[in-house]
């Protein structure tokens, strides 16, 4: 008999994710959250997934084997408190995902702060390129794939414990655990690992429960401050899952930052290769890529920034660690279509150009427009800001925005609903920036001070109440 899960919280990307893999993988997927509406809603009804609206307790009546819990849920949900006074069997989305589909995976798991989806993105797609097959649960839509997550397809031959060949794209030196067969490895899985809370009854990190064999480290800075205390409080949640990575797997670190250094020196059982520096992985001003001061290759796409350049070489670095030759990593990342909504171009109107981008924190927000400031010369940059994350609306980072916006020529900021005043902490920039409460108002301003040949940069971590296109309707006007 087929097993069934109800997820709670099912309309979230990861959660999402996890219930489109469950399906693949045979399990009989319902699911709920307070809303329930498209793009999710339509991705997942058109796999078989039955949605329903709100966490009714009445829910209980169909009989799951398990409820999946995702982290939007807390106590005094209906739902879940009939759960619990019920006695009734759940667990968070993380550790059911281990548990039941990472088991015999040979998991590569991307954390950091900044550019977790876009390095996983990369990673896949590699692996892909070179004919591993891989699954992946990622935080966002790579544009090469079309999807969010896919459960892994039949597995290479050398990860069963066949020979490698040329045309899988495995290299000579195939890692141990791979070329024996042992452990039940069945193929490889990408995963977006979040250093966010696990659930409501699990404060831990969701990474902790991934035991991924292949980690990188991209970055470290302060962040979730709705959860974090400091930044040593992450440290010690990245420590926590650098104790379980296996000392035949491999910790792929970014070598420019003081705070995973420090959580390296609290121990590592782990091979560690670096990248950022001369020590292991770097890349040269001609985006030629070295490995411990040998050329390797050259990096050839159109992404832009030295975060992506970074993210490349971390994605190299992974691959190579299951077999995948540097050049044919480099080959395959000159065909990486990158993510949705990173520096994606939603439309040009009357020589104007409007473009959707992820970044939340002051840190991607600087890199970001640096990046386009780079790519378009003097042209203006109009940035418009809505500071939605929950560390953004807590206004523990509003000191730093002035700094990360300072190469954009005017600067709008969305500030309805914020517990901070966003005109003051944006006050340094001057004339050049304005705050409005109301969404018309800010779509009014930003198209009156629009000029062709003018790049309209928009940053949020939510939908912006659908600005892109409301935006270019006026812009066409």
């Amino acid at each position: 008999m087929t097993e069934r899960i109800h997820i709670l919280g099912i309309c979230g990307t990861f959660m999402g994710g996890i219930a489109a893999i469950a399906r693949q993988a045979g399990y009989r997927v319902t699911g709920c959250d307070a809303n329930v509406y498209p793009p999710m809603s339509t991705q997942l009804e058109a796999q078989g997934i039955e949605l329903i609206e709100g966490f009714g307790a009445e829910q209980i009546a169909l009989k799951p084997d398990v409820f999946v819990i995702g982290n939007v849920v807390s106590r005094g949900n209906p739902l879940m408190e009939e759960i619990l006074d019920r006695n009734l069997p759940y667990i968070s989305g993380p550790q059911w995902l281990a548990d039941t589909l990472l088991r015999d995976k040979w998991v590569l798991g991307v954390a950091g702060t900044h550019g977790k989806t876009t390095t996983s993105s990369m990673l896949a797609w590699i692996l892909e390129y070179a004919g591993l097959n891989p699954g992946f649960l990622i935080g966002g839509v790579p544009q090469n794939f079309g999807v969010s997550a896919r459960l892994n397809p039949p597995c290479p031959p050398f990860a069963k414990g066949g020979k490698t060949s040329e045309s899988s794209g495995a290299a000579a030196t195939v890692p141990p655990f791979a070329k024996g067969g042992s452990g039940g490895i069945s193929g490889f899985f990408v995963i977006e690992a979040d250093e966010y809370d696990t659930a409501f009854f699990d404060k831990r990190s969701k990474f902790v429960h991934y035991h991924p064999r292949t980690a990188i480290l991209n970055n470290l800075e302060f962040d979730h401050a709705d959860i974090f205390p400091d930044l040593a409080s992450i440290e010690t949640q990245f420590h926590h899952l650098v104790r379980t990575v296996p000392g035949n797997g491999l910790l792929v670190c970014n070598g420019r930052e003081d705070s995973l250094q420090r959580v390296l020196r609290r121990g590592c059982w782990t091979p560690v290769e670096k990248f950022g520096n001369d020590e292991g992985w770097n890349i040269d001003a001609d985006d030629r890529v070295m490995l411990n001061g040998e050329p390797q290759g050259t990096l050839q796409w159109g992404l832009l920034g030295e975060h992506n350049r970074m993210n490349a070489l971390a994605a190299l670095a992974a691959a190579r660690h299951v077999g995948v030759p540097v050049a044919q990593g480099l080959a395959a990342l000159s065909g990486f279509k990158n993510v949705k909504r990173r520096m994606e171009v939603r439309g040009t109107v009357n020589g104007i150009t409007v473009y959707d981008d992820f970044a939340h924190h002051p840190t991607a927000i600087g890199t970001t427009v640096a990046g386009l400031r780079r790519k378009i010369g003097k042209a203006r940059i109009l940035a418009v800001l809505e500071p939605r994350s929950n560390t953004m609306k807590l206004g523990v980072m509003k000191d730093a925005l002035p700094g990360s916006l300072k190469e954009a020529d005017l600067v709008f900021c969305y500030c309805a609903n914020l517990g901070w005043d966003a005109r003051g902490a944006l006050a340094p920039l001057g004339g050049k920036a304005l705050s409005k409460d109301g969404l018309d108002e800010l779509i009014e301003a930003i198209a009156a001070a629009a000029h062709p040949g003018d790049h309209v940069l928009v940053m949020s971590n939510g939908s912006f109440g659908g600005i892109h296109g409301k935006l270019l309707e006026r812009l066409a006007k």
